[in-house]
């Protein structure tokens, strides 16, 4: 079972990077609290060709195993007087159009504010606009989520594609049980982690999930993605297909 102390900083929502003009401060943002994560400066790449781009690169090299995680939420703060949150959105675009495909796509917006330090990070996260915006961002990317679990149900053969029980959802990842698929995203509510019933089981199916590389996301119950769910239940692993070839 994960250590108990996880939980209590609630579970994963979105990726907070504070942009200044000499550092980027890039923070982990879960549903209780804000944990920093990495602090890149500016000045260890300024001497360099291509400062900038390597600077950009950096902050990209933080983010990758935090978006595998599945966690694809990112709110860039930066001050009114910083040119840092365009030309790192132009970065991406230019630079990783796979963080624009569907599959892997990003969900990023802007707040002004800064973000290098604690209180900083404090003060912005208890602004209304704060709150307003990371639930925006939230939504558009659960939106994604819904749309490919809605394809799946579509396609054929989709009682292979989607589990909806904690048992056989147990079984695929856990046990690997199936030679045949392999689980691609797990999903589940909000209110379902919290349910006092197997709460700890959920915990650890959650844990090896995230351990084996399976995307998990942990929805908001009252917005249309986390709805939909509970309508399945409250928990849904979507698989895919194991290539032969």
């Amino acid at each position: 079972m994960p250590p108990k102390s996880k939980y209590r900083r609630g579970y994963p929502v979105a990726i907070l990077i504070g942009l200044e003009n000499d550092t980027a401060s890039i923070w982990r943002v879960y549903s209780k609290i804000v944990k920093p994560e990495k602090i890149i400066n500016l000045e260890y790449y300024i001497k360099t060709s291509n400062a900038y781009y390597n600077f950009y690169e950096s902050i990209i090299n933080v983010l990758r195993p935090i978006l595998r995680e599945g966690v694809k939420s990112v709110l860039i703060a930066s001050p009114k007087t910083s040119d840092h949150n365009n030309n790192f959105i132009n970065h991406i675009a230019n630079h990783h159009v796979w963080l624009n495909q569907e599959k892997s796509k990003i969900i990023i917006s802007q707040i002004t504010g800064s973000a290098k330090s604690i209180p900083e990070v404090t003060d912005l996260t208890r602004k209304p606009e704060f709150k307003k915006i990371i639930n925006e961002t939230v939504e558009k990317e659960s939106d994604f989520n819904l749309n490919l679990l809605e394809k799946r149900l579509n396609k054929a053969g989709s009682e292979q594609l989607v589990l909806y029980s904690l048992d056989d959802i147990e079984k695929e990842i856990v046990y690997s049980s199936d030679r045949n698929y392999k689980p691609e995203v797990l999903l589940l509510t909000d209110k379902f982690l919290s349910r006092g019933i197997n709460r700890s089981r959920v915990q650890r199916v959650i844990q090896i999930a995230e351990n084996k590389g399976v995307e998990t996301r942990i929805i908001n119950s009252d917005i249309d993605a986390g709805k939909r769910l509970s309508q399945l239940g409250g928990i849904v692993c979507i698989r895919k297909e194991i290539s032969r070839h």
